[in-house]
This record gives C-alpha cells, sequence and structure tokens, in this order.
C-alpha cells in the first residue's frame, strides 16, 4: 500500500478503527473505499496542529462556489475541519477575480474565504472526474455544496448514490429556496431572496403618510444573505455531526442532509414581525437609521471634522432604557423632554419626531468626538459611523486581534493580506488562519496522489484528458 503523503513528509497522524469496504469506480480503478475515512490527518502544510480544534479530523468536500457554501466551508475549516474545496480547471471558483484584484490577479477577498482549504481542480462535467469525487465524498464526513436542488443526483453523486458506500456521510445543501417546493429548481441569488423573505422591504426610508416602502430599498453593500445562508449551514453541519456521533453511539450508522435555503436564513431573522402581523395585523415598513417602535436609537448628524471637511460624519446612539433617556436628556440641555410624558418607551414611541429633532440639532453642532465623549461620560451607548480604514485602527479591534494578518505565496516572494478573524473566540482554544486561500490546484497531488492512491501514469492521463488541473 503507498504511503500517504502526509506520512511521507513528516506529518503527524491519527489513525481510527474503520470498517474497511472495498468497490470498483470506472475506469480509474478507484478501491479501499473506507466507511468513513481510516486516516485523518491532523497536521497542517503551516506547521500548526489542528489536533487541538474541536472539528479536528472531520473532512469536509466542498463544491459549491462564491459565496453561501464556501462561507460555510471557511468557518469549518477555521475551527479544524480538513476543507476538501474543488473547483472547475483552469477557472477555478469565480470569486477568485471577483471585486479587487492583487498583484497577481486573484482576489484579496478568496484569500479570505478560501483560508485553510485544499484547493484541488476537477471538471464535474466529466464523468471521470465525478468518479475522483464519488470516491473522496466516500472517505469523507460531510459533502457541502451550493448548486441547484437536483444537480448532485444528475451526476450520480447525491445521498441515495453515496449513502449505500458512506452511510454516515452528512450532505450539507444550500440553495435559494431549499430542496423541495415549487421554488426549489429557480436559481438561488441572495438578492433576490432578500426580496422574497421580506428583508429588503423593511430596508429603506417609509413614506412619510403610509409609513411603507418609499422608492427602492436599500441595500446593505455586501451579500447579506449568502453569508447568512453559510451561517446557517455551518450550525446545521456541526448539529448533524453531534447527531451522528450520538447514534454511533448507540450502534447506528447514519447519515442526514443539512436543508440550507436563503431564503428561510434570512427570514429566521426577522424577529417579531411575522407574529406581529400575525396576531395585530401590522405590517412593518422600512424606518431609515432607527427601528421601528424603539425611541430613541438612531444615526444622528455631526460637524464635520476638520481634519476630513468632505466627509459626513454621523453617530449612532442607542438609549432606549428609561434611566439612559433621561441621561441622555440632561446631556442635551433637554429636560424639558424628561417627565410622565416620556417616562417609558411606549410614550416616547408617540413622540418619536420631537424627541429625534431635539437630538439631531444638538449632534449637529458637535464634532463626532464631542458627542462621542459628552454621551460617554453620563453612561450613554454612542458610538461613530466608521469606515473600513477607521475600523482597522481601532483600539478595541487592535485589542482584540480582530484582523489578522495572513502571508500568501512563498517566504522570498510573498506579501500580506488581512483578513477578519473568524468568531466566535473559544477559551482555550487558540485559533488563527493557518494558510491563506490557497493558488488554484494547489493541493492536487496531496489529494489526488497521496490521499486517493493515484499513480503518477493515472494522474498524468487525467491531466491529459483535462479531468484534472
Amino acid at each position: 500500500m503507498k504511503m500517504p503523503l502526509h506520512r511521507r513528509v513528516g506529518f503527524t497522524l491519527q489513525i481510527q478503527n474503520r470498517t474497511i469496504r472495498k468497490m470498483w469506480f470506472g475506469s480509474v480503478g478507484f478501491q479501499g473505499i473506507r466507511t468513513p475515512r481510516l486516516i485523518r490527518a491532523v497536521a497542517t502544510e503551516s506547521g500548526r496542529s489542528t489536533q487541538h480544534l474541536p472539528l479536528s479530523g472531520i473532512r469536509v468536500l466542498e463544491i459549491g462556489q462564491v459565496i453561501a457554501g464556501p462561507f460555510c466551508g471557511q468557518l469549518l475549516g477555521h475551527f479544524g475541519a480538513e476543507v476538501i474545496k474543488i473547483e472547475p480547471p483552469h477557472t477555478g471558483d469565480p470569486l477568485r477575480v471577483w471585486r479587487e484584484l492583487d498583484v497577481d490577479g486573484v482576489s484579496p477577498w478568496w484569500r479570505s474565504i478560501g483560508r485553510n482549504k485544499k484547493s484541488v481542480t476537477i471538471d464535474l462535467r466529466k464523468e471521470q472526474g465525478r468518479e475522483l469525487v464519488r470516491k473522496l465524498a466516500i472517505e469523507s464526513d460531510v459533502l457541502l455544496e451550493n448548486f441547484k436542488p437536483g444537480t448532485l443526483e444528475k451526476w450520480n453523486i447525491g445521498p441515495a448514490d453515496l449513502h449505500p458506500y458512506n452511510p454516515s456521510l452528512i450532505f450539507t445543501r444550500v440553495s435559494g429556496y431549499g430542496q423541495t417546493g415549487p421554488w426549489a429548481s429557480r436559481p438561488g441569488y441572495a438578492s433576490v431572496c432578500e426580496a422574497e423573505s421580506g428583508f429588503r422591504y423593511i430596508n429603506g426610508h417609509p413614506d412619510p403618510e403610509t409609513g411603507m416602502l418609499s422608492g427602492p430599498p436599500v441595500r446593505p453593500n455586501i451579500s447579506l444573505g449568502d453569508s447568512v445562508a453559510g451561517l446557517h449551514a455551518a450550525f446545521g453541519t456541526v448539529l448533524a455531526l453531534m447527531s451522528r456521533q450520538r447514534r454511533q453511539a448507540s450502534g447506528q450508522v447514519v447519515g442526514q442532509t443539512v436543508d440550507v435555503s436563503i431564503l428561510e436564513s434570512m427570514l429566521n431573522l426577522t424577529e417579531g414581525i411575522i407574529p406581529e402581523y400575525d396576531r395585530k395585523g401590522k405590517i412593518r415598513g422600512p424606518s431609515g437609521s432607527s427601528i421601528t417602535g424603539i425611541v430613541p436609537t438612531n444615526a444622528y448628524p455631526c460637524k464635520r471634522s476638520p481634519a476630513s471637511p468632505d466627509i459626513p460624519s454621523y453617530v449612532v446612539v442607542g438609549a432606549n432604557a428609561d434611566s439612559m433617556y433621561v441621561r441622555l436628556m440632561h446631556a442635551i440641555g433637554r429636560q424639558d423632554l424628561t417627565g410622565p410624558a416620556y417616562a417609558h418607551n411606549q410614550h416616547r414611541v408617540a413622540r418619536q419626531t420631537e424627541i429625534e429633532d431635539a437630538i439631531s440639532a444638538w449632534t449637529r453642532e458637535r464634532t463626532a468626538e464631542e458627542v462621542e465623549g459628552a454621551l460617554r461620560a453620563v453612561g450613554v451607548p454612542t458610538g461613530r459611523v466608521l469606515s473600513v480604514k477607521e475600523v482597522l485602527e481601532s483600539p478595541q479591534v487592535k485589542a482584540r486581534g480582530v484582523v489578522e494578518d495572513v502571508w500568501v505565496g512563498d517566504e522570498e516572494n510573498g506579501w500580506s493580506v488581512k483578513v477578519p478573524r473568524v468568531a466566535p473566540v473559544l477559551e482555550e482554544c487558540q485559533i488563527g488562519t493557518r494558510w491563506a486561500g490557497p493558488e488554484l490546484g494547489q493541493h492536487n497531488r496531496e489529494v489526488l496522489l497521496g490521499e486517493l492512491g493515484l499513480s503518477q501514469e493515472a494522474y498524468e492521463e487525467l491531466q491529459r484528458e483535462r479531468v484534472v488541473g
């Protein structure tokens, strides 16, 4: 038996007792299928062991692309899972060339969302490529994908195809609308799903007469629906792994599907909107920079800083607690807006315009720094609306190590890129990015030769046939 690549380069391995079953797939001649994997690598190419991480020993096969599925894979990989990302040869994940490009023509965003993953290039449009993916899936714990529902079944790599050979395999499937229902076959775009979840309707500025949406909704300048779905997918995957462990302890070997939709993930964030409509018939509309039914909490304009006279300045003040509200009014010299008529939130909601106008009149005469100093001195929560440049300079961000510097390339010709540290922070579990998003196909030989045991001749043949990159 050929020695795995990890052992040949001196990596530590963890051996787990598993039943070995054999099977052949197609012309490539794979054998030695394990249920699940027999050998688990617990060290990384960065030299840092992952043994202490909560998902150490878990292999995730990621065959999705762009944001929703890959963001889930990023989270799982950060906490110790071995994530093998399958990408199309020659082009790779489209996100590699989205938005700003670095000196090497690759998006810095890719270096973040692709971190701690192994890149393997396989053409899933070809049967031989799908055979390679079947073999990897059968030796994995989780298959993560975000294709249109039915795609895996069309390729014969869905749950019904793989569970006979790896009964404990977890399928984490991210789509726009879920695996069932009349909309399941629609393309799953976050922007569209955000609209259809009701999320976009409550973002923007209200019509002064109706309180409903006036003009087009305002979109946050990120792909929020994709990332929220990725969070739900990571949470669901961990729950499925815990469920599998519990079942295996009782002698059951059962896999399951984690069905995540962008629509439902966004709907999951809508707090009391549905029950309020059901019980009171209220349709919540947008609220500009405030929030419906809580006063005062808003973004207030400030005097522009002399250092940046062309840049608008705002602070967010949250003083909706009764005692905080009184302190706020005293700080801005408007004690006349206190007393029984303003004592509780429901009283202030009825007088929102009067209260908001008073606060805005006070903040407009002061810089954001002056507003912050005055309000924090009396215990009123406030903070400036910061750009990314100011976020990176924040003493809190620096003290907590919220942003990491990750090295890209080799020691002589590389560079560092800043990425947000993955949250949450686990006590006594020091976690950092082990390597940046890899080069396209960087781990082909390690995975296909070292893990699957392909011969050099078979590997070169697959390259000639353009099955692998």
